[in-house]
């Protein structure tokens, strides 16, 4: 494998697993019961009172509510955690990781009443640039609508952190930062998880030393990510003085070396981390750093939902304007029906294609076990397949 191709592989590997947050464990005892707050403390786990946490929470300049994003327990926790600080504090500020910089005059425009849901989603480009089913995140979008809490957009192009994971932060000219400072060094505990992260992904990645310079732009990569959203919520308390920040991301960002380690470098100190915890998660990762308390939620199996069809694909924006495929997933749908990379979709079961939220909606209408006709356009010639959706497992 060239160096280029490992290099672009472990930008690719930043965005897809970090993304994701903390990944679970099977454990072999429950260690946090569900409904119960519980405390991380030095010698095993002590359970408080919600109305004392909480009550200290609201203190807080900042609070981190941590994620897995496909888990929709974790954003029923995240609702009614907000509600109960919104309750205690009304003088809030919702910031998500869900959106880059550029697309906040469209948060704010919903917070206002000006757009409506379909409006939202297509104009904040969430097809693109937040593959996660809208749906999981909609309920805490109407919340801060419900009540005009200002939504603040935290983070920057996935692009730009995968030009960082593969040049370092040094290879990246200053006027493609998108503003963006220099990242605090990251604590030594931090690059140690960083470093179990970057090997569990590619055989290239294995083994690599600590010192070595891919593993160097990784973690480049990983915290001008954590460096951009504190900066985010550096800036709303400027814009909105007196306000308490509350940050949905995920919980990969939330630990002590992560964000709050970007914020403590900017000058914010007292910033509170809330996580959901799975009953069947290992008990000794529930240690003293992970949060300041976690909540406990019963097993991700026992509280799944189906999952909404994925074609597997990445698209971007074609040349002239409409939808072009810039790369199909190995093994997926669409490869599996014979779409290839450069084809720009025409229609979708009929329907015109005119922007990425056209492809996001037709797919979301796919029901398990049916087929999807599609007309794409390659090289100059009009093709037409039929992706086969798999039907719903017994």
């Amino acid at each position: 494998m060239s160096r280029r191709r490992a290099s672009s592989l472990r930008g690719a590997a930043l965005v897809a697993v970090l993304a994701l947050g903390s990944t679970s464990l099977a454990g072999a005892r429950e260690c946090v019961r569900p409904g119960v707050w519980t405390v991380p403390q030095q010698q095993g786990v002590s359970q408080t009172a919600a109305r004392e946490l909480l009550d200290q929470a609201a203190t807080r300049s900042v609070v981190l509510l941590g994620e897995q994003h496909d888990r929709v327990e974790h954003h029923r926790w995240q609702l009614h955690t907000m509600a109960a600080l919104y309750g205690r504090r009304v003088e809030m500020v919702l910031g998500f990781e869900m959106f880059p910089r550029r697309v906040q005059p469209v948060l704010d425009r919903w917070v206002n009443g000006e757009l409506t849901e379909a409006q939202f989603l297509r104009q904040s480009e969430w097809a693109r640039v937040w593959s996660f089913d809208a749906g999981l995140y909609l309920p805490l979008f109407h919340f801060a609508r419900m009540h005009r809490i200002p939504m603040v957009a935290l983070n920057v192009e996935r692009s730009l952190i995968r030009e960082v994971a593969r040049k370092g932060w040094e290879g990246v000219p200053e006027r493609m930062r998108e503003g963006v400072g220099r990242p605090a060094a990251a604590p030594a505990e931090y690059l140690s998880e960083l470093h179990s992260v970057f090997g569990q992904h590619g055989d290239a990645n294995k083994g690599i030393a600590m010192t070595d310079p891919g593993f160097l732009r990784f973690v480049d990569g990983q915290t001008t990510w954590d460096r951009a959203m504190a900066e985010a919520i550096r800036d709303a308390h400027r814009r909105y003085p007196g306000r308490q920040v509350v940050a949905v991301m995920g919980r990969g960002h939330t630990g002590a070396g992560g964000v709050p380690h970007q914020l403590r470098a900017l000058g914010v100190s007292d910033t509170f981390v809330l996580l959901p915890w799975e009953q069947d998660l290992e008990c000794s990762q529930l240690k003293p750093g992970v949060a300041d308390a976690v909540f406990g939620i019963e097993a991700a199996s026992r509280t799944a939902v189906l999952a909404p069809p994925r074609l597997g694909v990445l698209l971007g924006t074609a040349e002239g304007g409409g939808v072009r495929i810039d790369r199909v997933g190995e093994g997926s749908i669409a490869a599996q029906s014979g779409l290839k990379a450069g084809d720009v979709l025409l229609t979708l079961a009929g329907r015109k294609v005119v922007e990425l939220a056209d492809v996001g909606a037709a797919v979301g209408r796919q029901a398990p076990g049916t087929w999807l006709p599609i007309r794409v356009r390659r090289e100059g010639v009009e093709v037409e397949v039929v992706a086969k959706f798999p039907p719903a497992a017994p």
